[in-house]
C-alpha cells in the first residue's frame, strides 16, 4: 500500500486556486433584450414622474426656487398637490402640449372613477396634441376622465357643470409651446377666464397663474392678472406671487386661494 500524501491547508488552498475553471460556453441563440412598446415605455416614466417620492413637497419645491433650483412650475405643481385630492374636478384653462393636463389627471384619478380634468385651449393644435399625448400616456379608464374642449379659456363656465365642485383650475399664459409664437393669450379674455374661474372655484381650492412675460403683450397680461388679485377680498381670499426680481423674462406665478 503507497504511502499516504498529507497536504498542508495552504498547500491545499493553493491546488484549488490553481486550476483553471472550464471555459464558459458561448451561446449564440441568446433571447435578445426586451424592448417595451413606446406606450408602456412612456406609461412607467410618467408614473414615475408622478410619484410623490419623486415630486417635491411644497417646502422643498419654495425652498429649490429660493435658491434657483427649481423652476416656477415645480413650485405651481407642488402646491396643487397640497391641494388636489383623488376624485376632485380639477380645470386645466390652457391645455398646451398636455404636461399640465397630465399632472392633473394623475392626481384626481383613483379606483371610484369620480375625479374629473375639462381641458380647453383655443387652439386645435393644442387640444390634438394633449389628445395624443394622454392616449400614449394614460390607460383607457384615466382617459375617460378628461374632458377637452377647443373654446377660449373665458367660455369655461359653458362646460364645468354647474354643480362641481372645482378644487383647482390652472393658467399657462403665453404662447403654445413648439406653436405659432404669433397666437398668445390676452390681458382682455384672460380677465374674463379668472373672472369665471373665481366663481367656479369652490371654497378651499386654488386658482394657479404661470405667466410667461418674455413674448410682446407678457407684460401687460401679467398687470392684468396682478390687478385682478389685488382685487379680490381679503376675507374670502389669499393673494400671492413668485417672481425672479433679477430675471426680468423669467416667468412669474400667482396663486389665489379660496378661503
Amino acid at each position: 500500500m503507497p504511502p499516504l500524501l498529507l497536504r498542508s491547508p495552504l498547500s491545499l488552498l493553493l491546488l484549488r486556486r490553481s486550476r483553471t475553471p472550464p471555459p464558459l460556453l458561448l451561446r449564440t441563440n441568446l433571447l435578445p433584450p426586451l424592448v417595451l412598446p413606446r406606450q408602456r415605455r412612456l406609461s412607467a416614466a410618467s408614473a414615475q414622474l408622478a410619484d410623490p417620492l419623486v415630486d417635491p413637497g411644497v417646502d422643498e419645491a419654495v425652498a429649490g426656487f429660493v435658491t434657483g433650483k427649481r423652476k416656477a412650475t415645480e413650485v405651481a405643481h407642488a402646491v396643487w398637490r397640497s391641494i388636489v385630492r383623488k376624485g376632485d374636478t380639477v380645470v386645466d384653462a390652457t391645455c398646451g402640449n398636455g404636461n399640465d393636463t397630465f399632472a392633473l389627471l394623475k392626481m384626481v384619478v383613483d379606483e371610484s372613477g369620480r375625479g374629473r380634468v375639462y381641458g380647453m385651449d383655443i387652439q386645435d393644435t393644442a387640444i390634438d396634441s394633449t389628445s395624443s399625448f394622454l392616449k400614449m400616456a394614460v390607460d383607457s379608464q384615466e382617459m375617460e376622465l378628461v374632458k377637452l374642449f377647443p373654446i377660449c379659456h373665458s367660455r369655461m363656465e359653458e362646460i364645468v357643470p354647474k354643480d362641481s365642485h372645482v378644487r383647482l383650475v390652472a393658467f399657462n399664459l403665453g404662447y403654445l409651446p413648439g406653436g405659432d409664437k404669433t397666437i398668445v393669450t390676452v390681458p382682455k379674455t384672460t380677465e374674463l377666464a379668472l373672472q369665471a374661474a373665481s366663481r367656479i372655484v369652490s371654497s378651499g381650492g386654488l386658482i394657479s397663474v404661470l405667466i410667461y412675460i418674455g413674448h410682446l403683450g407678457g407684460r401687460d397680461e401679467l398687470a392684468i392678472v396682478e390687478s385682478f388679485a389685488s382685487s379680490l377680498p381679503v376675507d374670502t381670499w389669499v393673494s400671492c406671487k413668485f417672481e425672479m426680481i433679477n430675471r426680468p423674462v423669467a416667468p412669474v406665478l400667482v396663486l389665489l386661494h379660496k378661503k
